[in-house]
């Protein structure tokens, strides 16, 4: 440390020095020299085939792939929500037969592979050829063909969504769990209903504990579209990327193509990630700090009742002592 000279302006300020880490610099040279060998060995590597890559990057059959990717994604995660927050209420629930058959659906889903239920899902139609709607145990008013009715996309999408289900519910039920539970007592003594109490009051608040592991889940379920092809549904993106490859036996530019795509989705997935936990995080003490400095006027209704000059700059003056 080193004193302040005499023209300093503040007497005996002390100028600290940081501690020297030489140890972080040769960090940083190793990643930096590792990263571009990895970008070298990209370029230079003839068998990655760029050319073949920038061919069918904007395919048309690579583009529906997407298209279907993506239909499969959000429709999978609807159901799964939905179904989430019913069992997760059964879950909390005072009626043991919702408790339980709440607790076995969690417990099956969650313990037998996604790959295997969406077999499951392709072979609904040899399990049960026919399907109808009536009274349980008695007569049928309609009958119709499953095959016909669950075809491979709706077997995939509720095979996904019915999966995903399993693993929302307990995000949702720990969300719900983490809700101080004198805010629904203060709710019960205003005379609020229990279903406007968990909609009102408990959902919003238990949404910034859900939100963050239902975008990471969302993003884990845009990968797991890959594995439709056991239904068998063989427009995805995966299956669309592998058949083209598998014609041109070039394998490798088109999981290239597949992953840049897979990428590109997530990186926007992330985005949003990240605005709604912002937006469900206000006033929590978890929101990233305002930016400082001068910014744009805002003309906003208090401005406007300002400039009017109909307003006091200082509204107590007249009764400050």
């Amino acid at each position: 440390m080193t004193t302040a000279s005499s023209t300093d302006p503040v007497p005996n300020r002390i100028h600290a020095r940081p501690v020297p880490r030489p140890g972080r610099w040769v960090a940083a040279v190793i990643v930096v020299v590792l990263a571009a060998m990895a970008v070298h060995g990209l370029v230079t590597n003839p068998k990655f085939r760029w050319d073949i890559f920038w061919l069918y990057l904007r395919d048309v059959t690579v583009i529906r792939g997407v298209g279907w990717t993506l239909i499969l994604t959000f429709g999978s995660m609807v159901i799964g929500v939905v179904l989430a927050v019913i069992l997760a209420i059964m879950r909390r629930s005072d009626n043991p037969v919702l408790r339980s058959v709440s607790w076995f659906y969690i417990w099956l889903f969650r313990g037998t592979p996604i790959y295997t239920q969406l077999v499951f899902w392709g072979l609904i139609s040899v399990l049960y050829p026919t399907l109808s709607i009536g009274i349980p145990f008695g007569p049928e008013f309609v009958t119709f063909q499953t095959d016909v009715v669950i075809t491979a996309f709706w077997a995939a999408l509720l095979g996904l969504g019915l999966n995903e289900a399993a693993y929302l519910a307990e995000i949702v039920r720990a969300g719900l769990g983490s809700v101080d539970p004198g805010q629904e007592e203060a709710a019960r003594a205003l005379g609020m209903k229990e279903s406007r109490i968990l909609r009102r009051i408990v959902i919003p608040q238990a949404m910034r504990v859900i939100v963050p592991p239902t975008g990471n889940e969302t993003i884990s379920m845009l990968k797991t579209t890959s594995l439709v092809l056991a239904v068998p549904f063989t427009l995805d993106l995966t299956y669309a990327t592998n058949a083209i490859g598998n014609r041109l036996f070039e394998p490798i530019p088109l999981l290239i193509v597949s992953a840049f795509w897979y990428l590109l989705i997530t990186s926007i997935f992330m985005v949003g990630q990240s605005y709604l936990e912002r937006y469900y995080g206000r006033g929590t003490g978890t929101e990233r700090p305002r930016r400082t400095g001068p910014r744009r006027p805002r003309f906003g209704r208090q401005a406007a009742i300002k400039a009017s000059g109909t307003a006091k700059d200082d509204p107590f003056l007249e009764v400050t002592p």
